[in-house]
């Protein structure tokens, strides 16, 4: 008995993708500011956790150069964008099926108004990138003590 992964949503994501890849060209979007998010080939899987002093998001890039990512803020919305390059070492090679993908990817998180967007760091590492948001000190719960 062989064990088959079950993804509802996978063929409507594939026909969607293809639709805009049909639709869209990647110089349109490359050149007039549009939305991004209609030319990413790939979307990197994310974990995003609230701790008590900070937000911390990681994400799945395995292959993806720091050098190639960009990670902005703006009015609470932080953008995370890059691109993975795959090096074909034989074009005579006959795959039977490819699932790692390259190209762009790109992914926006809105952030709540305790985030501190002025303090975030990024670092990749193996190909997992960690992005730490620290919260406002302001919004950190305190103890209040009651005298008797």
């Amino acid at each position: 008995m062989s064990l088959v992964s079950y993804e509802p949503w996978n063929l409507l994501d594939r026909f969607h993708q293809q639709l805009n890849h049909l639709s869209y060209s990647d110089k349109l979007f490359a050149d007039s500011g549009n939305d991004y998010s209609l030319m990413s080939s790939w979307r990197p899987a994310v974990d995003i956790k609230e701790e008590k002093d900070r937000f911390l998001i990681v994400a799945d890039i395995p292959g993806v150069d720091p050098k190639d990512i960009e990670i902005t803020m703006e009015n609470g919305i932080l953008t995370v964008k890059g691109e993975r390059h795959l090096e074909v070492e034989d074009s005579n090679e006959n795959y039977k099926r490819t699932e790692r993908t390259s190209g762009a990817f790109y992914r926006r998180f809105s952030l709540p108004d305790t985030a501190d967007g002025e303090h975030i760091e990024a670092k990749g590492n193996n190909g997992v990138l960690e992005i730490t948001i620290p919260k406002h000190e302001k919004v950190q719960p305190r103890r209040i003590e009651v005298k008797s």
